[in-house]
């Protein structure tokens, strides 16, 4: 069975740092890009950053590019999403999710694609 559990999420002060953390069994690893969605309350669900299946290719959207770094471990299974510099409007549920895709690219603004998503994680940035 295809899972996906996310971890890292916390109340943090506005200009602090998290790392969150996505473990995945069941799937066939390296055949996968991953994202990071969100979604804050009354928002709809937004692309925070992928990364294409062999690490080639990666997309954030406007609003974190610069502060948020998305990257893998391959031996563990592991996606993980450092958020750095964080602000109030970046307090959301954050989901990871897989998309079965061997380019090299990901899509970051095609959440339909992705088949497997996990059940998110708590960031609350406020003093």
């Amino acid at each position: 069975q295809q899972q996906l559990v996310e971890s890292g999420g916390d109340l943090v002060q506005p200009g602090g740092s998290l790392r969150l953390s996505c473990v995945t069994s069941g799937l066939a690893f390296n055949s996968y890009a991953f994202g990071w969605f969100r979604q804050a309350p009354g928002k709809e669900r937004e692309g925070v950053a992928c990364i294409s299946s062999n690490d080639f290719g990666t997309s954030y959207a406007d609003s974190v590019q610069g502060r948020f770094t998305i990257s893998k471990d391959h031996h563990k299974q592991k996606v993980f999403l450092q958020l750095n510099s964080l602000k109030p409007e970046d307090t959301a549920i954050y989901y990871c999710a897989a998309d079965f895709n061997h380019r090299q690219r990901c899509y970051l603004n095609e959440a339909l694609r992705y088949d497997y998503w996990g059940q998110g994680t708590q960031v609350t940035v406020s003093s």
